[in-house]
């Protein structure tokens, strides 16, 4: 919200600089961002008249004139404009002046004739048309008799153009509408400063008739139209808006149009209520209906959009169409022209969830919206289009027939509270006195009598004491509640054990040399494709995004795999020759007959290059599972993972429950990416591993007695797994087995076709004496007697 600060001297006199404002305003809960002096770049440049004309005798373009600047003589400057005449009242840039944008002007000589100074037109002031719609774009600003009332020549040039204000920008919280308005910020600047806020009601004369023979409202939606209020102007005279409503709109960031439209945007600004008007000739059967719209009702706003609405958006209709987007924007057949004689001034309360819903879903959130959707006063329609049709009179923009249309619902009855002042002090830790508290509520418009607090209209964030509490403090003062130390017991913060978990896994990762990468958790429905997802796997249930982004983000993914896949190709796209990547990304599986997805973190990991293969992924998702201390993990063979190659994948299964996939990405899927070569990635399911983690590590003495090792090669069938075999050693070996370890396989002569060799080494040893042979060796037996047993694998 930008706040001008000519504008707030009209309800309440502050003597503060700039920065005094800011800062107790910021104390006091309304937070400034930013003070602009509208004028601080413009230095001595003055209201000037042109008293003479003459051509340049070496020029055909060129003009001398004497021009009076306020000095005891008249200057001379010489110009090439071509629309100045003798008496013209013009901005002089004075010798050593300077410009908005750092321009400097000094006197020099042009042809040989001394210029001591320059003739501004408006976009070397930094002004528009809007600003002065009756200037030449292209020429010297020559100001309308009206626009220097009461300057004279030599005077500064900012009162005039406006930049002799000071713009103060607030931001302004969603729970707080009343301060979207100067009346607003008044009130709030004159408890801060202790200053007396003078807010006068608006008077209307009016013009006789009755606003009934004219106009009849109907609301058919009370609960998303609370109040719907309606003035008519007649006779009325489009022109621009005086020079002082101008500066006021374009310094609080507001283009000025004409006089009607101005008015609107005036009034919304100064009392926070959004208002339009309607051309009355375009309103059938003088009837307004408020009401929902139409299955297939289309509607042309102002800026020339046809606009396809829906059941659910609220409408200002005639009796055969709809004429505006209630709250949003007016219709284009309905707006002020040049041709207008008869206005509608609209002053309503809408829904704001309705508002925001429509703006929204539309793609068109304007400054009435934006107000609307934050929930406004119901009461405020009334002064709000009296205050216009105010205006209307005193610009002589037309004449207000009598009478108003107020259609209000059941008003909502005020909050009331109970003034306890030993419960504020208690929540505050201060000690502040019940006439203060009195006198601060009293001042924010609160009344009080007895022990009750009533909250006015305009405070829809006043719901219980501690809301009465927090009004009190900050005009108290936070800066004088006292230090006090914490009673009782001092809890100190900790990481919860997953936190840990989380944190211990993710600095292995990088240990291994993986780069974190963040993605997002919606993903397109053809990533399932892309990722060569069966079309009956249950990974194909994704959660539906009801308001997506685009199609390309409107499912909740299940699986992190093509996030993960989308990243290396962007990495790939732009040569980047070896990267690890992992992400500890956020999964969203649908629960039968249930509204929210089970959210699981997938520890996922994603490499392509730097001597990443299948037995190097391996190594890191064991390493993983060490850091998690699980120790009975089981990878098997994995030919039916849709994404991955069906020879290089492999199932993790920890205590028998899935946890994940880890091998090389199926050439296929690599190709819908656009990756070239080997790509490897592993999916781990992060709450699992928690859930099965092991035991705190504890400490264990060296083994004092000596160990015994063995080695075996069996002989068994190519289709038996190296893991099932070493699985069958650790059950068989006994009690003083501590190490199994594969190092070798061969296949070829003479071992038998359709078999192979592979070879373990044992370690035995016991900690309470030192084993024999004969321990070992029978060990050893029952060792091959299980394998033999069990897989038909034999000695070699």
């Amino acid at each position: 919200m930008k706040l001008s600060r000519n504008w707030l001297s009209e309800f309440v006199d502050i003597q503060a600089s700039d920065k005094e404002y800011a800062d107790k305003m910021t104390m006091s809960g309304s937070k400034v961002e930013t003070t602009e002096a509208l004028g601080a770049e413009i230095d001595k440049v003055v209201l000037g008249q042109v008293l003479s004309l003459r051509r340049h005798e070496d020029s055909d373009h060129l003009w001398v004139c004497d021009v009076n600047a306020g000095g005891a003589a008249p200057i001379t400057i010489v110009t090439g404009a071509q629309n100045l005449r003798e008496g013209d009242l013009v901005p002089v840039a004075l010798h050593k002046s300077t410009l908005p944008g750092g321009v400097h002007i000094k006197k020099g000589k042009l042809r040989g004739v001394a210029s001591e100074g320059m003739l501004c037109s408006l976009n070397e002031l930094a002004l528009d048309l809007h600003d002065f719609p009756n200037a030449a774009e292209d020429g010297i600003l020559v100001f309308q008799a009206d626009e220097t009332e009461g300057f004279a020549p030599g005077e500064d040039i900012r009162p005039i153009i406006g930049r002799d204000d000071s713009v103060v920008e607030f931001e302004i919280t969603n729970n707080r509408p009343d301060c979207f308005s100067v009346i607003g910020l008044a009130r709030e600047s004159a408890v801060t400063f202790d200053a007396a806020l003078h807010i006068p009601a608006p008077q209307v004369k009016g013009s006789g008739g009755s606003v009934a023979d004219h106009l009849d409202v109907a609301v058919l939606d009370a609960a998303l139209c609370p109040r719907y209020t309606a003035r008519v102007v007649r006779n009325i005279r489009i022109a621009p808006s005086p020079p002082w409503m101008r500066r006021r709109l374009r310094a609080s960031g507001v283009r000025p149009i004409n006089n009607i439209v101005d008015i609107t945007n005036y009034v919304m600004l100064e009392y926070g209520q959004p208002m339009h008007a309607f051309d009355y000739d375009y309103i059938a059967n003088g009837k307004i209906i408020v009401r929902t719209a139409h299955p297939g009702e289309c509607l042309t706003s102002l800026d020339g959009t046809v606009r396809a609405l829906t059941s659910d958006m609220l409408v200002i209709a005639d009796e055969a169409k709809a004429v505006g987007l209630a709250g949003v924007m007016g219709g284009e057949n309905s707006e002020i022209t040049d041709k207008t004689t008869m206005v509608v001034f609209e002053s309503a309360n809408f829904d704001g969830a309705c508002i925001r819903r429509t703006a929204t879903r539309l793609g068109m959130r304007t400054e009435s919206s934006a107000r609307f959707e934050k929930g406004l006063d119901p009461l405020n329609t009334l002064p709000a289009i009296q205050r216009a049709c105010e205006l209307v009179e005193l610009l002589g923009a037309g004449e207000v027939v009598d009478g108003v249309i107020d259609v209000i619902a059941p008003e909502k009855p005020p909050v009331v509270l109970k003034l306890d002042p030993e419960w504020i002090n208690g929540l505050l830790g201060m000690e502040i006195s019940e006439a203060f508290m009195r006198e601060t509520l009293a001042k924010l418009g609160f009344s009080t009598q007895g022990s009750r607090i009533t909250a006015p209209s305009w405070r829809p964030d006043i719901e219980e004491l501690a809301d009465i509490a927090e009004e009190i403090a900050r005009f108290y003062g936070y800066d004088r509640i006292p230090a006090t130390q914490f009673g009782g017991e001092t809890v100190c913060g900790a990481l919860s054990p997953r936190q840990q978990a989380a944190r211990r896994l993710d600095a292995l990762c990088r240990g291994m040399g993986f780069c974190e990468i963040y993605t997002y958790s919606f993903i397109s429905p053809s990533a399932y494709d892309k990722t060569r997802l069966r079309p009956d796997t249950p990974l194909r249930n994704s959660a539906v995004i009801l308001n997506p982004l685009g199609e390309d983000t409107s499912l909740m993914r299940t699986t992190a795999l093509p996030s993960m896949l989308d990243a290396l190709a962007r990495n790939a796209a732009v040569q980047n020759g070896d990267v690890w990547l992992y992400e500890p990304a956020m999964v969203y599986l649908p629960r039968a007959q249930e509204e929210l997805c089970d959210e699981r973190v997938h520890l996922t990991l994603g490499a392509y290059g730097g001597d990443m293969d299948f037995f190097r992924l391996k190594g890191c998702v064991e390493a993983l599972l060490d850091a998690m201390r699980i120790s009975d993990a089981v990878f098997s063979a994995a030919p039916d993972a849709d994404a991955y190659h069906p020879g290089r994948c492999a199932r993790l299964l920890v205590r028998g429950r899935p946890t994940g996939f880890l091998g090389q990405i199926h050439p296929k899927t690599a190709k819908h990416y656009g990756l070239p070569g080997e790509v490897y990635c592993a999916e781990l399911d992060f709450h699992t591993l928690f859930e099965l983690r092991g035991e705190e590590q504890t400490y264990s003495p060296l083994p004092k007695y000596p160990a015994v090792s063995r080695d075996i090669a069996v002989v068994c069938d190519e289709a038996v797994t190296v893991a099932e075999l070493a699985d069958c050693i650790r059950q068989a070996g006994g009690a003083f087995l501590r190490e199994t370890r594969f190092f070798d396989v061969y296949t070829g002569a003479p071992i038998p076709a359709g078999k192979k060799s592979v070879a373990f080494s044992l370690r035995f040893r016991a900690d309470d004496r030192t084993l024999t042979d004969a321990h070992a060796d029978e060990a050893r037996l029952e060792i091959l007697k299980a394998l033999e047993t069990r897989y038909n694998a034999v000695i070699r």
